[in-house]
């Protein structure tokens, strides 16, 4: 390796996937953590550290965040678990309010979509969404290089919707989440399906997606990560 592409490397965004809605993003200055999960669900949730935790709504699959320490630079996390605006460390969160079915609410209550500005990429992290996006939500979308997006149904968008989802926003990497894993308790459909409507034959999951600005693709890329035991 050059020292070039190691210096790319010590600056490059890191993302891992913990399983259903729970991923690590590694920053130049911070560590971002999402919908940390209880173990009850049937996936293993260990200790981990971040500097920011988001979280999308109070259910027990989402909010685990006593999982959570603090890292060298902030001894405690600093917990998001609703709409709003915020900075933390050079990292900028903007909590958009959404619903958890297509009732409004009614069924399974609210849901927080995160917008993530960090190191010059856009990320957002749609939770347990469970309906197409309106106009006013698009636009605060709009421009995203990656997408969290829940593709296995019964309590989110399912695969067709999460395809209508994704060709709502644009972005320029997709990453599904939510899904049917080994072990899970909560009954989800694979994330086959998705990948099926999106008209992708084959993908090769991988370990971690190590990404800079510079190295977003042109063209829309499908990632999935395998999650993290």
């Amino acid at each position: 390796m050059s020292r070039r592409e190691f210096d790319d490397k010590l600056e490059a965004m890191e993302i891992q996937y913990f399983g259903h809605s729970c991923f690590r993003i590694k920053g130049k200055n911070a560590i971002l953590l999402t919908d940390p999960f209880s173990s009850e669900i049937g996936l293993k949730m260990n200790k981990t550290s971040a500097d920011i935790v988001i979280i999308s709504h109070q259910h027990y699959d989402h909010n685990n965040s006593a999982v959570v320490i603090g890292t060298t630079k902030r001894q405690n996390p600093f917990i998001i678990s609703g709409p709003g605006e915020y900075e933390i460390s050079g990292v900028f969160v903007y909590g958009l309010a959404s619903f958890h079915d297509q009732v409004k609410g009614a069924k399974r209550g609210a849901n927080t979509i995160y917008v993530i500005n960090m190191d010059g990429i856009k990320l957002a992290h749609l939770g347990d969404l469970g309906h197409r996006l309106t106009d006013e939500q698009l636009e605060e979308v709009n421009g995203v290089d990656i997408l969290f997006v829940p593709v296995g149904g019964k309590y989110t968008i399912d695969a067709q919707q999460a395809v209508e989802v994704v060709g709502q926003i644009e972005p320029r990497i997709v990453i599904p989440m939510h899904y049917k894993l080994p072990g899970l308790k909560v009954v989800l459909a694979p994330v086959e399906e998705f990948l099926k409507n999106m008209g992708m034959e084959e993908v090769n999951p991988q370990d971690k997606l190590i990404i800079t600005k510079e190295k977003l693709p042109e063209e829309r890329e499908v990632v999935v990560l395998n999650a993290r035991s």
